[in-house]
This record gives structure tokens, sequence and C-alpha cells, in this order.
């Protein structure tokens, strides 16, 4: 882009961008999607879960490849460090959109100032 914006605010939406590109490294093990504890029957009428919460299970859900949604059953000693992937991973998707959401300001900002600039007075 040939029009860079100027002003204060194009300077706090920049510096806002490149602090949060600086904090944000892409770590190589972030997890999408949401961890979630489920319970279970088995339907053993002898079994606990008949008169219980039931067996405890966890799933990570997940869009795959070409939006497809996959569910992947988590191990239980699992379970703790998928959870910090996975919050790491919506906080780094959460950071991503705000880079971009300040990107999409610079533009209107860059715009608006073009368009004070080349009407005549």
């Amino acid at each position: 882009m040939k029009d860079e914006p100027r002003g204060p605010q194009a300077a706090h939406l920049r510096q806002r961008k490149f602090q949060l590109l600086r904090r944000f490294p892409i770590p190589p093990d972030l997890l999408p999607g949401n961890l979630t504890r489920s319970f279970t029957r088995c339907g053993n009428p002898r079994c606990h879960c008949a008169h219980d919460k039931g067996h405890e299970s966890w799933t990570l859900t997940f869009m795959a490849a070409k939006g497809q949604r996959q569910v992947e059953r988590i191990p239980r000693d699992w379970v703790e460090e998928v959870e910090r992937r996975v919050s790491a991973g919506r906080e780094f998707q959460d950071t991503v959109r705000e880079v971009l959401a300040a990107n999409a300001q610079l533009l209107v900002l860059a715009r608006e100032q073009r368009k004070k600039r080349r009407k005549p007075d």
C-alpha cells in the first residue's frame, strides 16, 4: 500500500500491532478447538455408572482440513497438557484477530486521509 496512514491514531494502531506480534511468535505445540469432559453409562446395571454420573471421558473437537469437524478422545493423563495447549491456541487466535483488525483500521484511516488530501479547499 502506497499511502501509509499518519497521525497519532495510526501510530497507536501500528504500535499495538507490533507489540502483539512481538508477544506471539508461533509456538509449535498450539492446539485448536475445545476440550470437553463428558460422562457416559456403559449399560451394565451393576456398574457404578448406573447410579452415578457415569464414566468420565475427554474429547478434543476441532475443525480439520476442508472444514471437517473432528472429535478425538483424550486420555485422562493428557488432559492437563491438552487443556494448556488449547488455551494457548485460543489466545494466539484472539491475538491474530486483533492484529487483523488493526490492519483493517489502518487501511480505513489511510483511505480517509487520502480523501482529505485530495479535496480542494
